[in-house]
């Protein structure tokens, strides 16, 4: 066992953190019975003097409903962080995560006044666009970031409005993101 566990590699630091914080967000909410949850993971309306909502504006996107919610997001997350997080940096990859939490975040508590926005499903977005564009050489256009765009963003712009509990314009605001900051990466 100490063979085994001497060979492990902490290798992507940011996405190894958030994943485990997220797990045990969503442990800590079973066991509040999602109060937890609500008052510090999930972002909605709140008055600006208060110091959670600050907080919450970042921590909405480490909080999820139930097991089926976080590992349909970590799955991805831990598929396409390494990657991203070798390419980027690690500071890099922090900072773009924050943003797009801190983006989504503001654009749900200004337009979506009665819900509560929470999960990774954003970031996820970011990373999928910004793997996409990540794949951009001499200035020519992969077919790949095409059809993310179309398949992906395409089929949360159709369902925005959809009473399906499922926050696409957070989705929409990720894929913005990624796809900003693959091309601001490209031209530094």
């Amino acid at each position: 066992m100490k063979d085994f566990l001497g060979k492990l590699q902490y290798n992507s630091p940011v996405t190894l953190t958030f994943t485990f914080l997220s797990l045990v967000i969503l442990l800590l909410g079973y066991i509040t019975g999602g109060q937890t949850t609500n008052l510090l993971f999930g972002v909605y309306r709140s008055s600006w003097g208060d110091p959670l909502t600050y907080f919450r504006l970042f921590g909405h996107v480490l909080g999820h409903v139930d097991w089926s919610h976080y590992s349909s997001n970590m799955v991805l997350f831990l598929v396409l962080g390494p990657i991203l997080e070798e390419k980027y940096e690690s500071q890099s990859f922090l900072i773009m995560i924050s943003i797009t939490a801190l983006v989504s975040g503001l654009f749900h508590v200004m337009f979506f006044s009665s819900t509560v926005l929470l999960g990774a499903s954003g970031i996820v977005f970011m990373m999928i666009v910004l793997s996409s564009v990540a794949g951009m050489k001499d200035g020519k256009i992969p077919l790949t970031l095409i059809l993310v765009i179309i398949i992906y963003l395409g089929g949360e712009i159709l369902s925005v409005g959809s009473k399906d509990g499922i926050s696409h314009i957070a989705h929409i605001l990720g894929g913005i993101c990624g796809a900003a900051f693959g091309l601001l990466s490209r031209r530094t």
